[in-house]
């Protein structure tokens, strides 16, 4: 794509939507850390029916851990994975209270250093609960790197260094939120609603759809 392209992509999404969130609940950047860990190979709706119940009793490092993993696995047994991810949850909550007064870290680094935790995590991490213009390249936004021509890669971070390098910095900041809903909404994987797409002319993409 085209620079004037791409800046007139993210002008679409922007006017579309100007302030784009995220669709895991949460209600502190520990919770949106744990939902974002949970989150990985799980669908955001699935996490959010186990977190909810889960982020009323334990809203803290210190609350989830005294839970134990035993009950940690029981509240998230519903999403894939549960095993593991409870034992990565209790095992952050130890190193949040031991390392970082209890609080969150707010560098790519320290992040990823927890337990459960990888480079797609911190960034979305990063950006939502302390709004730093990182771009967390899920499925949906590798997909659409490829399939637009913006940011063509073979690997999540080829992909996530390219858009770092041709998003307009006005729009850094929401751009992997715009990306994400398009991608789960409109450019999905199997069949692109190309017909109902407020960019279609701006796209590369030589299978597009005429009929949603």
């Amino acid at each position: 794509m085209k620079k004037a392209d791409i800046n007139e992509f993210f002008r679409r999404m922007s006017e579309a939507n100007p302030e784009p969130k995220g669709e895991l609940d949460y209600v502190n950047p520990f919770t949106l850390l744990v939902a974002v860990v949970l989150s990985a190979q799980a669908t955001d709706v699935g996490v959010n029916k186990a977190t909810g119940p889960l982020f009323a009793v334990a809203d803290t490092p210190e609350k989830m851990l005294a839970l134990g993993e035993d009950t940690v696995r029981d509240y998230i047994k519903s999403i894939g994975l549960f095993k593991t991810k409870a034992k990565n949850v209790i095992k952050l909550c130890e190193a949040l209270i031991r390392d970082h007064q209890s609080q969150v870290p707010q560098t790519r680094e320290e992040l990823e250093a927890l337990a459960g935790v990888g480079r797609k995590t911190a960034n979305v991490v990063l950006n939502i609960a302390f709004g730093q213009p990182t771009i967390a390249v899920d499925t949906h936004l590798f997909r659409l790197g490829n399939r637009t021509g913006m940011a063509k890669g073979k690997t999540p971070l080829e992909v996530e260094k390219k858009l770092a390098k041709v998003i307009p910095k006005e729009y850094l900041r929401h751009s992997h939120h715009w990306m994400i809903l398009h991608g789960r909404y409109v450019c999905k994987a199997r069949k692109p609603d190309c017909p109902n797409c407020l960019v279609e002319d701006l796209c590369s993409f030589k299978g597009k759809t005429t009929i949603a």
